[in-house]
């Protein structure tokens, strides 16, 4: 069973093409299906789910799309966080949410932090607003603070130490790295999402666009992973 599972949920768009509908319907279909997955993640005993909801790029999009997005954030804590606390989650953000993030959500969010900071069971990451290259811009900033003011020197710089910086970090209780990345719709790429962390990330890709992808399918993929051999580069 992995530990820690991250999934880039992609096709959101797509489906509502498929369907003829509008690209928010799409969304709100794509929030339904995360939150069946949150639950089945649940019941399977993983302890830490990642989901990339909104990028540092995606600000690129509509006006109408983007504003669309963070309703349908604040739609989903209004109406899932009650349920979420019943079921002992504890919801983190991984991103500058407060940096561009609409006053609504942000308030959402601070939200089910403060609902859910108590909470020693599944840990419900959101990526949002969030860029793999910008979090290790941060981390590098943090580090070389720490250098210049004199707290520690260049060559006692550690990897562990850049962990400790990044979004995962202490910040966020230590969150380990993923043990399995999950992309939905048939692109086989990270899009910036965990770079530092996928080091040793097995993948998994599915033509499902992200609203058809089922809790059903996601036991199964968790099935298919436990067979694989992780060597970490070592020998068998």
């Amino acid at each position: 069973m992995p530990r820690h599972v991250a999934i880039i949920m992609d096709g959101n768009g797509r489906w509502a093409k498929k369907n003829g509908v509008s690209r928010l319907a799409g969304h709100n279909q794509g929030m339904l299906a995360m939150k069946e997955i949150i639950k089945k993640a649940d019941m399977m005993g993983i302890k830490y789910l990642t989901v990339y909801a909104f990028s540092t790029e995606n600000w690129k999009r509509s006006q109408e799309e983007v504003g669309g997005i963070f309703n349908l954030l604040v739609k989903f804590v209004g109406s899932e966080l009650a349920e979420l606390d019943e079921n002992n989650v504890k919801v983190h953000i991984l991103g500058e949410y407060r940096e561009k993030v609409p006053g609504a959500a942000v308030a959402s969010i601070d939200r089910a932090l403060e609902t859910t900071a108590d909470n020693d069971g599944l840990q419900f990451n959101i990526a949002l607003n969030y860029g793999s290259r910008a979090e290790i811009t941060r981390a590098v900033k943090r580090i070389c603070h720490l250098t210049e003011s004199g707290v520690i020197k260049s060559e006692e710089v550690t990897e562990e130490m850049i962990a400790m910086a990044l979004y995962t970090g202490n910040d966020n209780g230590n969150i380990p790295d993923p043990d399995l990345i999950i992309r939905t719709s048939g692109e086989e790429r990270l899009s910036n999402f965990l770079l530092w962390q996928a080091a040793y990330s097995e993948f998994a890709f599915t033509d499902t666009l992200w609203p058809d992808f089922t809790p059903e399918e996601f036991e199964s993929i968790i099935e298919e992973f436990s067979t694989r051999g992780r060597r970490f580069g070592g020998r068998i």
